[in-house]
């Protein structure tokens, strides 16, 4: 279940805020300028800032969209991983003649998927296939496609054995190749980042910002440059810095997916498919 998370307590934006009001600090110089010896050095026009602020808000805003989109489209992989494992697990179950074992390997690596996807995604050791087989080695390159690999030789088997027709493992392959089509999907935005020159351009327009920023509007607002000022550097580092935690949409920060409650969502809508297929069977009987 998600939670919403108070401002005050989100780690992303507490940082945001110290930031703020330590650029305060150098704000309250623009503002003593006005009763100190270099009042005239600084002074530039108001409305020049007016007009940079407009563009760097389209610059960050298109910057944020484009994060965000990176982590709605992970979003949606994820939701059609669950859609995937629950269709499969109700096809398998719905073929007569598959004897228990079977039926617990193949939950077991339905299960196994999402995990194992979710720990490739956050280059961290996770799952191993010796939970549900024993593995041909010890060491495995790529374990969601190995686990997948292991799928589609149980479905193998049950042609052979004469379990599954040639229709039926059509439609078991349909979902079945899902699995590493998402998989690719979330390596993709995995691997391939925002441009780094758009990225480092979009940070050095913010600090060329924040540099002159209260001194164009110190002549104007006098000790309100201070407050003005923290207010416009958490706006301006706030979205850079939300939009460079929500690019990477696979860690372990609040504003990342949590994969762990959609692993977890998987394995009981599994589990409860498999039972309803035991608790079938057992009334049949």
């Amino acid at each position: 279940m998600t939670v919403a998370i108070p401002v005050a307590r989100n780690r992303t934006l507490r940082r945001v805020e110290i930031y703020s009001l330590l650029y305060g600090c150098y704000a309250a110089l623009a503002s003593l300028k006005e009763v100190s010896f270099y009042k005239d050095w600084f002074d530039q026009p108001a409305n020049l800032h007016a007009a940079f602020s407009a563009f760097l808000m389209l610059l960050l805003v298109f910057r944020t969209n484009a994060s965000f989109s990176r982590w709605w489209e992970a979003r949606t992989l994820w939701g059609s991983l669950v859609n995937a494992c629950r269709n499969l697990s109700v096809k398998i179950n719905a073929i007569p003649g598959i004897d228990a074992a079977d039926l617990e390997t193949s939950r077991g690596l339905i299960i196994l998927f999402p995990a194992v996807l979710r720990d490739h995604l956050r280059l961290r050791p996770g799952p191993t296939l010796s939970e549900v087989q024993p593995a041909d080695s010890a060491t495995v390159a790529h374990l969601p496609s190995e686990t997948v690999q292991r799928l589609y030789l149980l479905l193998n088997h049950w042609r052979t054995a004469g379990l599954i027709d040639g229709h039926q493992l059509q439609m078991l392959d349909r979902e079945a190749s899902r699995l590493l089509d998402i998989c690719g999907g979330c390596e993709r935005i995995r691997n391939t980042r925002m441009i780094h020159s758009y990225r480092a351009f979009a940070r050095q327009c913010v600090a060329l910002l924040l540099i002159f920023f209260p001194w164009g509007i110190a002549d104007g607002y006098l000790w309100w440059t201070i407050p003005t000022s923290v207010l416009m550097a958490y706006f301006m580092l706030g979205l850079e810095t939300v939009a460079e935690h929500v690019e990477e949409p696979f860690g372990y920060d609040e504003d990342d997916l949590d994969l762990d409650g959609l692993c977890e969502t998987i394995c009981r809508s599994v589990t409860q498919i498999y039972r309803c297929r035991a608790a079938l069977s057992e009334a049949v009987s």
